[in-house]
């Protein structure tokens, strides 16, 4: 019997694959645990449809994460702190730091996604890796300024 996957069953199948399991497995494991539906063309037409959709939203959003990976290219984002001899700050930009500056340029950049090896403890401008979704990645130039 021909069966279109729900959600994932372990040893048979992910969701969203069409695959041939025994008659008995179906009716009576999978089917009334709502894991699979019968494969009948109604049933493709709309997985087709569903996978569709869901590439097309990937590539708006891959596309929308490359036009901000342009814009952050372009900015160069001041950070005031507090700093001592030779240009020391007195603790140390963050991510978190780098984050709510962006929001007050109204970007949202989550914090998770800014690539620090160590906070920045110096004055000066440092190239900041930004990862806006999985093979796009922005920089950002962050110059941190004496208050």
């Amino acid at each position: 019997m021909k069966v279109i996957f729900l959600q994932d069953v372990k040893g048979q199948g992910k969701k969203g694959e069409i695959k041939e399991v025994s008659e008995g497995y179906a009716r009576n494991f999978l089917l009334p645990k709502g894991v699979v539906q019968i494969a009948t063309e109604g049933a493709k037409k709309t997985l087709n449809q569903q996978v569709a959709s869901a590439q097309k939203k990937k590539d708006n959003e891959k596309k929308e994460a490359q036009e901000l990976a342009a814009r952050l290219s372009e900015l160069t984002l001041v950070i005031k702190a507090k700093a001592g001899e030779g240009g020391r700050l007195f603790g140390a930009i963050t991510s978190k730091q780098i984050s709510e500056a962006l929001e007050q340029q109204k970007i949202s950049v989550d914090k998770r996604k800014i690539e620090l090896e160590e906070p920045i403890r110096a004055l000066g401008v440092t190239k900041v890796t930004v990862k806006l979704y999985p093979d796009v990645k922005g920089t950002l130039s962050v110059q941190v300024v004496e208050e």
